[in-house]
């Protein structure tokens, strides 16, 4: 066995006590790194050999002072060897540990979780978005309450976290906290990142993970029909704001932009593109990818309309948009009004986009992906699933040619 550990004992000389004698100390140091401790041992200094690092001569106070120094270097190379067979890496931390019987320290999770949310706290804007924080925030305080629902208390030592805890906290999420799949699924996952921070780190040897499975389940997404959409462009309404949130709910219609995107753009964002037409350039928040996208006859409308818009000139915003709670609560009047029976929400609007907008009117899935901001064209392949309507119709229409043009003989020949 090769070892890097390095013994060397010596007195310290300022420690002179009033009997005119020194401490001797033991260094050990391992790769450049050291710590130190007593021998509780004590030499005048005229009978210490620093050359030889022990008491001179052979007297009984020579031999018994050698004797302990030369059993504290055993003790040493012990405990070295100790952390070799528990495959345990040899630092001054861990050896000095073996060598005192000194308790690891013990890591919690919930500071290892606190520090990983802070840590997006102070980079939110710049790396992360206000959602992100707060997913994790709520997970955190999920993984909090399930402990104390399971095992009444507030933390846990990492090293504990088994296969059971993941199982078990799931089963709270989706019965004491009544979450869907996908909403367990994904606390399970932000959790999940602690666990790899512990992992990447060396604080745990074994991944609670390592036997789980979980799937995201895949949910249909609502979006509108053409028919639907123009019956909101043709609708008059008497109210301003029903008017305004129509018009910011078609500009998303036709760009495909989230609420938060729509709501953080100014004219700045407005250039010119490859084609010599007016795009809009941006970033989402959400995942910091780019999205161009060409500005659309009805996009240009709308964009003319509040160009002057007291609102938008005070926020040096493109468009005067409401917060996000107040913009689904007005396009559920929307919908009323207009006859359309689904749950309207502002994010309706991204996919009728990618839907209705593009990929219906044959829009390639890849250009459709490029404007959306997607950074997986797998993401985008979820809207191309839904049309198997148009797909339907458009093979209707061939089966009623095919009716007509081709009838077979029903007698044979």
């Amino acid at each position: 066995m090769n070892t890097s550990v390095s013994i060397l004992f010596y007195i310290k000389r300022a420690k002179v006590n009033s009997l005119g004698v020194c401490p001797i100390y033991a260094r050990v140091t391992i790769n450049a790194k050291r710590f130190e401790f007593s021998t509780n041992k004590y030499i005048s200094p005229e009978k210490w050999s620093s050359e030889g690092t022990k008491v001179k001569g052979s007297n009984e106070e020579a031999r018994t002072i050698n004797s302990h120094l030369d059993y504290l270097k055993n003790q040493v190379l012990e405990a070295e060897k100790r952390l070799f067979k528990k495959d345990i890496p040899v630092s001054t931390e861990n050896l000095k540990n073996e060598l005192f019987g000194l308790a690891e320290t013990k890591r919690m999770l919930v500071p290892i979780f606190q520090d990983h949310n802070n840590k997006i706290k102070e980079l939110v804007g710049k790396e992360y978005a206000p959602g992100t924080l707060e997913r994790y925030t709520t997970s955190l305080k999920h993984t909090i309450e399930f402990m104390q629902w399971k095992y009444n208390i507030s933390d846990i030592d990492i090293t504990k976290i088994d296969h059971a805890f993941i199982t078990d906290y799931e089963f709270w999420l989706r019965s004491v906290r009544n979450c869907a799949n996908n909403t367990a699924v994904k606390y399970i996952k932000n959790f999940n990142k602690i666990i790899k921070i512990c992992l990447a780190n060396d604080w745990i040897d074994k991944n609670p993970f390592a036997n789980y499975k979980s799937k995201v389940k895949e949910v249909e997404r609502v979006y509108l029909t053409e028919d639907e959409v123009q019956a909101i462009i043709e609708k008059e309404f008497k109210t301003e704001r029903l008017s305004l949130v129509r018009d910011i709910f078609l500009f998303s219609c036709f760009t495909g932009l989230a609420y938060i995107d729509v709501k953080n753009l100014t004219k700045s964002h407005i250039s010119f593109g490859i084609d010599g037409e007016r795009w809009i350039f941006t970033h989402r928040q959400k995942t910091e990818s780019a999205s161009k996208i060409p500005i659309l006859p009805v996009t240009q409308m709308i964009i003319d309309k509040y160009q002057n818009h007291p609102q938008s000139n005070n926020q040096e915003k493109l468009l005067p948009i409401l917060s996000n709670q107040k913009m689904n609560a007005y396009l559920k009047e929307i919908a009323t009004v207009c006859e359309i029976e689904k749950e309207l929400t502002f994010h309706i609007a991204r996919h009728t986009f990618a839907t209705t907008v593009t990929l219906t009117n044959g829009v390639p899935i890849e250009s459709v992906s490029k404007m959306l901001g997607h950074k997986n064209l797998r993401t985008t392949q979820h809207y191309a699933k839904v049309l198997d309507r148009k797909v339907s119709e458009d093979m209707k229409t061939l089966k009623d040619k095919f009716s007509s043009s081709f009838k077979l003989n029903s007698k044979e020949a």
